[in-house]
């Protein structure tokens, strides 16, 4: 009897672990709503090399564990679940909070792909940067089966290119309902990049509404939390698509009378205009001749880029805090240096950025400043922030084979202080500390706090510490593309003699060592930061 009962007990347990998943409308509560990405993409014709990129920063305590999952074969009555919350775990096999919420028809088949929070790149150089831009909370149904990390895994394992994924997350959306907040998606391939915008129809409405526009070959876009999609050209296809119900479901929902001009951003976007800090920052950073002004109603959806861009701009631009503009939350923060002789008399003083001044301050820091001197510290949402889970900047290369063509230049922590590990669309093995999240405690196990501890500690002293932190992010990403000129030549090699087992572990090799090296000097960071502060800060 006793037996029977814990038994009882213990599946009741089980039971309630994979029934209770944070439900979409509690997401309100987490500090980070609605502030927690910035997605950057560049055209083939914008870039340097050719390459086309998308981007992704994942700020927030969303999980940090990635791997890289298999392609598959399945038979004929195989289904594909679809879960809710996936975005919270420690590791793969941690299903607490998770819900099976329903189940699709699988395919044949489906491509290996690296599977972050919010899957981001597969094996065909498929590639998806993600931004939440909330909306009306009277567009949500929870009762939508997908969320959105929920579609871009599928499209990951069954699309090769940015329209056919486009097309079949609409389908899903239609068929099976949209469960989420406002979402972009910045979907790119070998030849283009599109951004796509998703919403509900409201709580009562299996369903969901969606516009994508593409981003011209030689301009540069960016998605940071707000929608940016404004008038639908859908009989330019080569540019616009767009769910069936856009247009009447914005009469039904009373949300446009037909006659004033459609903007899907005004319409759906629930802002008053489509662009903030960030979004005006990297255009006008980029296309500074076009005078952008922050003033604006409305800023273009995309931009011709003075001159053409390279990994490494976006890469800077992914470190951006606005230092030296009016934007900087340093600017204010001074103190005096004096000047001392021989015989320590002093002899002039200089005003400098105070030596614990860094552009990451949080609330209490704002505030007890703010208190001493109002204004000191006027917050401004920089691109690099210091809650930032992971980041990506992914390049798509048509010219190469799809193992080496596409890579991922990842980064734990901070985007602004962390150094970036190239993952290639070939590999297929991560480095074993990728397997543990470090989000929800510290551990050890986990890749993110090899580089948080260094991260946060020289934020105490930054003015004293960045010079020789970021020289450390400066080698490691030119040595990231030096050597991987080296190792694409001959991963490019062993592919034309048929030897792809051998280009793969070779692949995995490359990331595995590229981390141990990131992971030794970021040690080596913080223990030189304890030593030389250990007295104080």
């Amino acid at each position: 009897m006793k037996k029977t009962f814990l038994t009882a007990l213990l599946s009741l347990s089980i039971a309630l672990q994979f029934t209770y998943a944070q439900g979409v409308l509690e997401q309100k509560n987490d500090p980070f709503f609605g502030e927690s990405c910035t997605s950057i993409m560049v055209g083939k014709k914008a870039t340097t090399d050719g390459s086309v990129i998308t981007s992704h920063t994942c700020d927030g305590r969303y999980r940090t564990w990635l791997t890289v999952e298999k392609a598959q074969e399945f038979d004929k009555n195989a289904t594909h679940k679809v879960y809710k919350g996936t975005l919270k775990t420690e590791t793969a096999y941690d299903q607490r909070k998770m819900k099976l919420v329903g189940e699709i028809d699988q395919v044949e088949s489906t491509f290996a792909y690296l599977n972050t929070a919010y899957p981001c790149l597969n094996e065909k150089q498929l590639a998806i940067g993600e931004t939440t831009f909330v909306g009306p909370e009277e567009l949500v149904n929870e009762n939508g089966m997908f969320l959105i990390e929920e579609l871009e895994r599928i499209a990951l394992q069954r699309c090769t290119t940015a329209r056919d994924a486009i097309q079949l997350i609409g389908k899903l959306i239609k068929k099976h309902g949209y469960g989420d907040w406002g979402e972009c998606i910045t979907i790119a391939d070998k030849k283009e990049v599109w951004q796509m915008e998703i919403l509900g129809e409201g709580p009562d409405k299996i369903g969901g509404v969606w516009a994508a526009q593409r981003i011209p070959d030689d301009h540069i876009g960016i998605s940071a939390n707000i929608s940016r999609i404004g008038k639908l050209d859908l009989k330019n296809s080569d540019y616009f698509m767009a769910s069936d119900n856009v247009f009447k479901a914005a009469k039904d929902l009373k949300r446009w009378d037909g006659k004033k001009e459609f903007k899907f951003w005004e319409v759906y976007g629930g802002v008053d205009k489509p662009f903030k800090i960030r979004e005006f920052f990297i255009l006008n950073h980029f296309a500074p001749s076009l005078k952008l002004d922050f003033e604006a109603d409305e800023l273009p959806f995309s931009v011709k880029p003075d001159n053409k861009i390279s990994v490494k701009d976006v890469m800077a631009m992914y470190r951006e805090t606005y230092e030296g503009t009016k934007y900087d939350m340093t600017q204010n923060l001074k103190v005096i240096k004096k000047k001392y002789n021989d015989k320590k008399e002093v002899i002039g003083q200089d005003t400098i950025t105070a030596p614990n001044a860094h552009p990451w301050p949080n609330g209490h820091t704002r505030n007890l400043s703010n208190f001493l001197k109002e204004g000191s510290i006027e917050y401004q949402r920089t691109v690099a922030v210091s809650w930032c889970s992971y980041s990506f900047v992914t390049q798509l290369r048509d010219w190469l084979p799809d193992e080496i063509g596409g890579v991922a230049w990842f980064s734990f922590d901070n985007p602004g202080q962390s150094p970036r590990i190239p993952i290639y669309a070939g590999a297929t093995e991560l480095p074993e500390s990728f397997n543990y999240c470090g989000q929800k405690r510290f551990r050890a196990d986990a890749t993110i706090w090899a580089y948080r501890k260094a991260n946060k500690l020289a934020t105490l002293a930054w003015q004293d510490t960045r010079e020789e932190m970021m020289a450390d992010v400066a080698h490691f990403e030119n040595k990231g593309f030096e050597d991987g000129a080296i190792l694409e030549n001959k991963i490019a090699k062993l592919i034309k003699e048929g030897k792809k087992d051998e280009a793969r572990k070779l692949l995995n090799q490359y990331t595995r060592d590229f981390t141990g090296a990131t992971i030794l000097r970021w040690k080596e960071l913080e223990n030189k930061y304890w030593g030389k502060f250990g007295l104080g800060f």
